[in-house]
């Protein structure tokens, strides 16, 4: 089964990161018909999720891998079948069960922000195909320590290493705390992902988008090494640093079309 395979891959290597402790984060893959049709058969039925609060029209018919409520990562390479679940999208607000959550679990308590940020970058970018979310320990101290400002957040990042823009020229947003598992925060998520591939969540974590596993995992890697590097030397004396026109520099030897009105 190469795409469970694929999945619980990343999975222990976010666990083994220190991300993803106990039953902290979640992850959810744009599955094809065919990846599908190799781990069960396309029309099991084992029972249904509904979601009232959001809209999925965009998303029927499209096969998700979604990480189970209340399960760890370190569990999943192991057992997946009890740890993971496939879903297809049936309407609107539903989701069928083909497989998985074998013990009676069910998609995790964020499924309503990874589904509605699935909506979002895929009108953006229809090849998008993942949604991860973590807890990144440096940049959750960051949240702590900086201004909870996007375009602030960014000029941070890019600054603290030279392939930070390269990654994620369009920086990363930033949402206050707010309370997780809910509609509200899912949809002030998805409104980022308009034109973000990135969002913090303040005091909590990383949601992070991309069009393979690898994509989206390396972002999560790049922000957070970014991240380390502040928290190393913010209480520090600065002697040098990238500066914007460094930056600019940077963005025009890659071709960048990175986010204006941060350091122009």
């Amino acid at each position: 089964m190469k795409l469970i395979e694929e999945v619980t891959d990343i999975l222990s290597h976010l666990y083994e990161h220190g991300w993803d402790e106990r039953n902290g984060g979640n992850l959810s893959y744009i599955a094809k018909e065919e990846e599908v049709a190799e781990v069960c058969s396309l029309d099991s039925n084992l029972r249904a999720f509904v979601y009232p609060d959001c809209d999925l029209s965009s998303l029927v018919g499209k096969y998700f891998v979604i990480t189970g409520t209340g399960k760890y990562f370190k569990n999943c390479e192991k057992d997946p079948e009890t740890n993971l679940g496939i879903v297809r999208v049936e309407d609107a607000h539903t989701l069928r069960l083909l497989w998985g959550y074998k013990t009676g679990g069910s998609p995790t308590s964020e499924a309503p922000t990874h589904l509605l940020c699935h909506a979002k970058r895929l009108a953006q970018d229809p090849a998008h195909r993942v949604v991860m979310h973590c807890h990144p320990t440096n940049l959750i101290a960051m949240t702590h320590v900086v201004p909870l400002d996007s375009a602030r957040f960014t000029e941070i990042l890019w600054k603290m290493q030279t392939e930070s823009i390269v990654v994620f020229p369009e920086g990363v947003a930033v949402l206050p705390w707010m309370l997780c598992g809910g509609t509200e925060i899912g949809l002030a998520t998805a409104e980022k992902m308009d034109s973000y591939r990135s969002v913090v969540w303040a005091q909590h974590g990383l949601f992070c988008t991309g069009r393979d596993l690898d994509e989206a995992y390396g972002l999560i890697e790049t922000i957070e090494k970014a991240a380390e590097i502040y928290m190393l030397i913010a209480d520090k004396k600065i002697l040098q640093s990238i500066s914007n026109d460094n930056l600019k520099d940077i963005a025009k030897a890659f071709r960048l079309e990175y986010r204006k009105g941060i350091i122009d």
